[in-house]
């Protein structure tokens, strides 16, 4: 179902992806997913953070997030009393979801979030540009930390396409710090 939303949305734009989704997938492997995951984010510059609500109903806004880091952790700037912060807080589960449609590619990142409070944080993690949405920053600002644990990715332009007959898109499952085999820490 949501791949056939996002072939959709891809059709809205006059993307060529069915073509695309004809064709043959071959293998990918992580450090190529992860660097046109990268790519795809950059190009996009905004994207849609989806949070839960207490029902259950999942709600999108755009965002302006900065570039993910080398682990591909993304940061967001928020207002301290919007409705995404208190969804985090009570569920922390959030889908980072960015489109370039120049590019005819996606990233689904999804990932657990958390609202930074502290100063340097929220010092380091600032764009000069936001200043007439925050007149009493010290008060009102915010830093939301995405952590991923899964990241998919289509991009026909790398060759990244989805399974022929199920619509599957290549995977990346990040290791969990809590879920690592004792083994290996």
């Amino acid at each position: 179902m949501m791949h056939r939303t996002v072939i959709a949305v891809a059709l809205s734009f006059g993307l060529s992806l069915p073509s695309a989704f004809a064709q043959q997938q071959t293998a990918v492997s992580r450090d190529s997913l992860l660097q046109a995951a990268r790519e795809i984010m950059t190009a996009a510059r905004y994207c849609a953070l989806i949070t839960l609500s207490a029902d259950g109903r999942a709600h999108a806004r755009v965002m302006d997030p900065f570039a993910p880091d080398t682990e591909l952790v993304v940061r967001l700037g928020t207002n301290a009393l919007s409705r995404k912060v208190g969804e985090i807080r009570r569920d922390p589960r959030v889908t980072l979801f960015y489109f370039d449609r120049a590019g005819a590619a996606y990233v689904s990142l999804y990932g657990t979030a958390v609202i930074e409070e502290k100063a340097e944080v929220l010092q380091r993690w600032w764009k000069k540009e936001w200043q007439a949405f925050y007149p009493e920053r010290e008060k009102t600002y915010r830093v939301i930390t995405v952590r991923p644990q899964r990241l998919e990715v289509v991009s026909e332009k790398h060759g990244i396409l989805g399974d022929t007959l199920t619509w599957a898109v290549p995977a990346v499952d990040f290791e969990s710090k809590d879920n690592r085999d004792p083994a290996r820490k």
